[in-house]
């Protein structure tokens, strides 16, 4: 079939009804047809800048002319462009760790795992002397400083991942500071990245602990030296040239080699005492690097506000995925993303299907379908550094990444407990379906900081993410255990992988319940003058009550 008759096909099939309605009607018969397309071969597994995005576009585009939705991209087009710097290094001609004019060798892959968002021809370091700076942590508010200003300038900062209480005890200076096991955005490696490069550091290598950043060896090293970031002028490009991890056993021997204890500075790490350390060795890498700009677009349809049209209430899911992979055993190649997040974004599909048909809302709707949220989060990114809606006027983000697909539940998940007032209209909306509120299971992997409506809380919107792999539904049939396994299984055997397809035994009323609560929450918000907000604790409160006083 052809990208014109599947465009013409879902015109007919998803039209929309004339008649208004007093509830939202979330079909699973649209929502099976919009994933089945979507992960299906045509789309060659939705990798930005390929075949597959063009057609990926073009389908976005016909549906939501379909639904009766207006543009609201770049120059009153449907799109944003999002321009990709994509970089992948190859054979090391010089990566060594030097001490006292002995060169200790490292093997890329093993010993340490590297990458560039710098588009040069070679990533080199020379001579640069490391340093180790604790969990990295700058938190006035918090009371913390882990760098006592050190100067990291043409230096190779040394982190540990996580926060400083992650596994602190009760007498511990860093006991309660960042919500226990709950990670804060100081815990994920993007920030330890960023700060690096805020303090002029030439590289940045992060120590490797399974439990703190919640997986192994092998995920951190299965990009294979390939990144992708946003493309961004020469003033503004990051400091590092290379950035990465290195193994808990490199980095034991690293700490060693210095006549340092790498297990005693982890406890010296969660002290407000604590000072950076000179490890006395010096980075050496000299790598190839090849890069290229890869052309990918958001695509962006919205619905008028009647009466507060410039305050938006926006949703928002990725489109994107993996492409071509090698193939599993029944022959599949691409990695589609049939529930991540081909799911999510059928799911807003049937939500501007029912604000058509109800009453026009006074808030302006604002649907975002994100590119590269696989590789960074890097669509919402470009968005909300370049938001076509002043941040200030922009009410709430509800995102959609990945949904519970084993039947009803008598609980819906909560990401990022403690963070908004939004959680409490989760809660009250919930309760009004008969179901409960249950906290993410391992608050440690820090997910609320890795779906694309972080993007809009760093700029201090209130956001909300319905994630169905943040914990184990209480279901229906089978209860936790039921709920238990399915997460299991998707994210064991399925999670960004060929087998992430469409599946007749997927049972879709889960997704239901979950698609229709964030509609009624959008719904509250459309029709009324209420402004969501941070909880007291919470690292983006500051920037919403900046953006408050502005709005008056």
């Amino acid at each position: 079939m052809t990208l014109r008759l599947t465009v013409a096909a879902a015109s007919l099939l998803f039209a929309v009804p004339a008649a208004a309605q007093a509830k939202p009607d979330i079909s699973a018969a649209n929502l099976t047809e919009t994933v089945r397309t979507l992960a299906s071969d045509q789309f060659q597994g939705r990798a930005p800048g390929t075949i597959g995005e063009e057609r990926t576009i073009g389908y976005l585009i016909g549906r939501l002319q379909a639904l009766g939705l207006e543009p609201a991209g770049k120059d009153g087009g449907w799109t944003q462009p999002v321009p990709l710097l994509h970089t992948r290094l190859d054979a090391p001609t010089t990566l060594a760790f030097t001490r006292k004019g002995a060169a200790t060798p490292l093997t890329l892959n093993t010993d340490i795992y590297l990458s560039t968002l710098r588009p040069a021809d070679a990533a080199t370091v020379a001579g640069a002397p490391l340093v180790f700076v604790g969990y990295g942590v700058s938190a006035p508010e918090r009371g913390w400083d882990d760098f006592k200003g050190q100067d990291l300038k043409g230096k190779v900062a040394v982190f540990l991942i996580n926060d400083p209480d992650f596994v602190a005890t009760k007498g511990e200076d860093a006991f309660g500071k960042f919500g226990g096991r709950t990670m804060t955005y100081y815990g994920r490696w993007t920030y330890k990245f960023e700060e690096a490069s805020r303090r002029g550091a030439i590289a940045a290598l992060i120590v490797h602990d399974t439990d703190g950043v919640g997986y192994g060896w092998n995920v951190i090293t299965s990009p294979r030296g390939e990144n992708y970031g946003l493309v961004v002028p020469p003033e503004k490009q990051t400091s590092l040239a290379l950035q990465g991890w290195i193994s808990g056993e490199a980095a034991t021997k690293l700490f060693a080699d210095a006549g340092q204890d790498l297990a005693k500075l982890r406890v010296a790490a969660r002290r407000k005492t604590f000072k950076p350390v000179d490890l006395g060795t010096t980075f050496d890498a000299t790598i190839p690097v090849t890069h290229q700009v890869v052309q990918s677009q958001n695509v962006l349809a919205k619905i008028p506000g009647t009466t507060r049209p410039e305050e938006v209430v926006m949703y928002g899911a990725h489109w994107d995925a993996y492409g071509e992979g090698k193939a599993d055993e029944k022959g599949r190649i691409y990695r589609a993303g049939a529930n991540d997040d081909a799911l999510g974004v059928a799911g807003l599909f049937e939500i501007a299907r029912n604000f058509k048909t109800a009453r026009p809302p006074e808030r302006t709707l604002l649907f975002g379908f994100w590119t590269a949220e696989e590789r960074g989060l890097l669509g919402s990114e470009a968005y909300a550094q370049s938001p076509l809606y002043p941040v200030e006027k922009t009410v709430a983000n509800l995102g959609l990444d990945i949904l519970q697909t084993a039947g009803k539940a008598k609980d819906v998940i909560l990401v990022g407990k403690g963070q908004g007032s939004l959680e409490d209209d989760l809660a009250r909306v919930a309760a009004g379906q008969g179901r409960v509120v249950s906290i993410e299971s391992l608050p440690e992997r820090g997910l609320f900081y890795r779906a694309d409506h972080f993007s809009m809380a760093k700029r201090g919107v209130p956001v909300l993410l319905m994630m169905g792999i943040a914990g184990a539904s209480d279901l229906v049939n089978g209860g936790k255990e039921a709920g238990q396994k399915w997460v299991d299984d998707y994210t064991g055997k399925c999670y960004h992988q060929a087998c992430d397809a469409w599946d007749e035994s997927w049972n879709l009323d889960g997704a239901i319940q979950d698609i229709e609560l964030f509609y009624q929450i959008g719904d509250e918000l459309a029709r009324s003058a209420k402004w969501p907000e941070w909880k007291p604790g919470s690292e983006f409160k500051v920037l919403r009550d900046q953006s408050a006083a502005s709005r008056k």
